[in-house]
């Protein structure tokens, strides 16, 4: 089994914030990898890794980082693969990472989900494969089935509550 989506943190101290996608991706049944990689750290590494990503059949890379954030965008910088940045919160509950991130040059996009956002970042990548994967497609159509499936419960659940004043 080869990964088509490769998970980037700054440093495992994000992994908490990134389990989510990785759960996502193994309900879905969409392998990936997952990588710590620093930009300030290992900039070579990192380099290289999103040089040679495509290479190795991924296909959409996420990439999580606080403070600074700048992992995302020196992941965009050295490949023409999609990137999801997802900013981690730390200092400034994040807004510093989120920033950072949507900060981009032109030509560099780098997608941006919410601060801790990983879950967003596994569906919007899944969402990405589904427009060349059919079965990914049909796995992303029933994951918001079930979504909206959850509401619809949750809203029959209201109306059986009893108020006084409460009108439906």
């Amino acid at each position: 089994m080869n990964p088509i989506v490769s998970i980037i943190m700054g440093s495992t101290s994000d992994l908490p914030v990134l389990e989510k996608a990785a759960q996502f991706f193994d309900e879905m049944e969409i392998p990936f990898e997952m990588n710590a990689l620093s930009a300030h750290r290992t900039p070579h590494e990192v380099e290289q890794f999103a040089r040679e990503a495509q290479g190795r059949g991924i296909k959409v890379i996420i990439a999580a980082a606080g403070m600074a954030a700048a992992l995302p965008g020196v992941i965009a910088a050295n490949t023409t693969l999609p990137v999801i940045g997802v900013p981690v919160k730390g200092m400034l509950d994040g807004m510093d990472a989120m920033l950072s991130i949507i900060q981009m040059p032109p030509g560099i996009p780098v997608a941006t989900v919410g601060v801790n956002g990983a879950l967003n970042a596994a569906i919007l990548a899944a969402e990405m494969l589904a427009l060349s994967d059919e079965d990914v497609a049909k796995k992303v159509v029933r994951y918001k089935d079930n979504l909206k499936n959850k509401i619809t419960k949750a809203n029959a659940e209201l109306k059986e509550l009893k108020y006084k004043f409460k009108t439906n």
